[in-house]
């Protein structure tokens, strides 16, 4: 069969789209290109095949899945090497919520908060 969908990106509000990049920027090491003289001002955020859309939020606090729904990640990147990216994240200052694990589901992961309190999986299935 034909494979149409062949990838996602993510779209996160946020009250302050510069601070927001800047920290997925110097601490997670993406690349930032901006947008913000456009009609729908934005961030676009760059690493590897992964690409995350920041937009302005018409709030100051960002409702995380844990807060709405009462568990979840609020957004799961499937990787190669999670313990030599968990290291450069720690080294950066990240916040590891969850370090290294297997979880119940047979994935290898951790998880870190961002800074508009995101909790964001970076893990792969287990064989």
């Amino acid at each position: 069969m034909e494979k149409l969908i062949h990838s996602i990106l993510a779209v996160f509000p946020t009250p302050n789209i510069e601070e927001t990049a800047k920290y997925y920027n110097e601490v997670m090491g993406f690349r930032m290109v901006k947008y913000l003289d456009v009609k729908e001002p934005h961030i676009c955020l760059y690493r590897d095949r992964v690409e995350i859309i920041l937009t302005k939020a018409n709030s100051e606090k960002i409702y995380t899945n844990r807060e709405l729904y009462g568990y979840g990640e609020d957004s799961y990147f499937i990787t190669d090497n999670q313990e030599a990216l968990q290291n450069e994240f720690i080294s950066k200052g990240a916040k590891i919520v969850r370090p290294l694990h297997i979880t119940d589901y047979n994935n290898l992961e951790f998880v870190l908060e961002d800074i508009d309190g995101r909790w964001i999986a970076f893990g792969m299935k287990q064989k």
